[in-house]
């Protein structure tokens, strides 16, 4: 049998060109000869599709789709991703599942039981658990047709669920495992799903299949790298990263394993760098927009920001603004001023010395008698924040925010001010990171000028302000934020692996306190296994840590 994985971008909600994408890889894997054409999860509708998951015309539109790719399923048989109405009164009204189309028809549908309620993940909140398992036939291949999370239980240290759906189809003798996804990136993610999916093929002695998203729905991203494994264990393929990709395969030569490409190697910096590109660019692209535009300090954060956005919508679709108080220093604007000359974009110098003065002006008689401080920092940032704004509504441009991950968890940035803007890029990423990215995007040649990278980290609100003045050292500081965001390591913890009780007190405090700006900020392009948006969710109000 020849199984064509169709490794898709869909659209939450775009039903109509979510089908024509579909109808156009049938055709291409059925002219290539497959007998099955494979979608990922809820391919219908898109992951994830939220709340509109509560909307009957949404169901019923997705209805139409299935019953429109099941006409197309002459010839050649489709699985795809879509919900389905629970015909039962008493549990969710739907469930996510697994339909097997053939010979023009729905043959049979199989729902997902592993529901996950973790980080991104909210499937509990909309679907029903399967309570029946039954394996597909379809030529001379008995299947074993299982949804994403079906099979991260397996080989699990500290197993969510008290059951593994594949434990009941394999009474049935399959000779298959074919796992239809919705993987979300992060920049440890798919090791992880290689690693998971060789645990199901140790237990159950059988090849899998598994297809996979690529793209992104807002800050969530998906990487594709969809994998076929024997059942030896060997990983037959895994599949582009980022990319759209049509492949078929033959069970035989898969069991055989005469040709194994192996997995794909995996640089951190490379796979950061690629999944914020493509997070941009379908951030955009999905919203119908074309431009971008931000502020261009002089600093690294803002220069990653600018390269990133350039690459993924073209140098002439993005726009710099050079925005100079009384406080920059000449070799931070010159620093933006090559930046923007080295990616070929528009750039504009709007100073802001004569604005922040009519604004202190203005307060004077107000603050009389008050010490000069955070809030005369914060003013000269809410300015800058404003005049993007009115670039942005003026030009139809989306702002972009270059927040990175180590001031969105201390707080060290102004709510209306640099904090602003439609999409956070890297607010994901931490300032370590941020200058290891910054690295590896000069690998082959200097784009961000060395200036940037090398000059010390400042917000330049005051007279020879440094980061250092306010935060630890960034690789100290990054160290404990790591620890205790993606880890979820108690103080104590954190402590007793050799970081300062103080830092920890002081950053841990810092991160909770502030946790209403990143209520208030953009969506976060997430990369990491623990981001800031809507996969981390505390209390506002908590006294704990605090």
């Amino acid at each position: 049998m020849n199984i064509a994985l169709a490794q898709i971008n869909v659209h939450v909600g775009n039903f109509d060109a979510n089908l024509q994408k579909m109808l156009d890889y049938t055709r291409r894997a059925k002219e290539q000869g497959a007998d099955i054409v494979v979608f990922p999860e809820l391919a219908t509708v898109g992951y994830p599709p939220r709340d509109f998951l509560e909307f009957d015309d949404f169901i019923e539109k997705s209805d139409t789709v299935v019953q429109q790719l099941a006409r197309a399923a002459d010839g050649i048989a489709i699985i795809v991703g879509a919900p389905t109405k629970n015909p039962v009164v008493e549990g969710k009204d739907l469930y996510n599942s697994a339909y097997f189309l053939a010979n023009g028809r729905i043959q049979q549908v199989q729902h997902k039981t592993l529901l996950p309620t973790y980080d991104i993940f909210d499937e509990y909140r909309y679907f029903e658990p399967a309570a029946e398992w039954n394996v597909v036939r379809y030529q001379d291949k008995t299947i074993a047709l299982v949804v994403c999370e079906d099979s991260w239980n397996v080989g699990n240290e500290n197993p969510l669920y008290k059951i593994n759906p594949m434990d009941r189809m394999l009474e049935q003798q399959p000779d298959l495992i074919i796992n239809i996804s919705a993987s979300p990136f992060s920049y440890d993610h798919a090791a992880e799903r290689v690693a998971a999916m060789r645990a199901n093929v140790e237990r159950y002695d059988l090849p899998l299949y598994l297809v996979n998203h690529v793209g992104a729905q807002t800050e969530v991203l998906f990487d594709g790298g969809s994998l076929v494994v024997n059942s030896r264990g060997e990983v037959v393929d895994e599949m582009p990263y980022f990319e759209e990709s049509l492949r078929i395969y033959n069970t035989e030569e898969v069991q055989e394993g005469s040709e194994v490409s192996g997995e794909r190697e995996r640089d951190k910096m490379t796979l950061i760098h690629d999944a914020l590109v493509m997070g941009i660019r379908q951030y955009f692209g999905k919203l119908g927009f074309k431009r971008a535009i931000l502020g261009l300090s002089g600093g690294i954060d803002s220069a990653l920001v600018a390269v990133l956005a350039a690459r993924a919508l073209g140098p002439h679709n993005l726009r710099c603004i050079l925005l100079p108080s009384q406080h920059s220093s000449d070799h931070s604007v010159n620093d933006a001023r090559q930046l923007a000359q080295n990616l070929g974009c528009q750039y504009d110098i709007v100073p802001i010395e004569s604005v922040y003065h009519s604004y202190m002006d203005l307060l004077q008689p107000h603050f009389f008698g008050q010490k000069e401080g955070l809030t005369e920092e914060n003013l000269q940032a809410r300015i800058r924040g404003m005049i993007l704004m009115a670039f942005s509504n003026k030009f139809g441009n989306i702002v972009l925010n270059t927040s990175n991950k180590s001031e969105m968890a201390v707080g060290y940035g102004t709510l209306y001010g640099d904090m602003c803007g439609g999409l956070s890029v890297i607010g994901d990423v931490y300032k370590t990171e941020c200058f290891e990215l910054a690295k590896f995007i000069n690998r082959d040649g200097e784009v961000i000028p060395g200036n940037i990278i090398t000059k010390p980290p400042s917000a330049e609100l005051r007279p020879d302000q440094l980061d250092s003045d306010s935060l630890p050292p960034y690789p100290e500081l990054d160290a404990v934020l790591y620890q205790y965001i993606e880890l979820h390591k108690s103080p104590q913890d954190i402590i007793e692996a050799g970081a300062d009780p103080l830092l920890v007190q002081k950053a841990l405090r810092l991160v909770n306190i502030n946790e209403f700006k990143r209520h208030q900020t953009a969506p976060v392009l997430r990369v990491s296994r623990k981001a800031f948006g809507m996969g981390r969710r505390f209390p506002i109000v908590a006294k704990y840590l605090s």
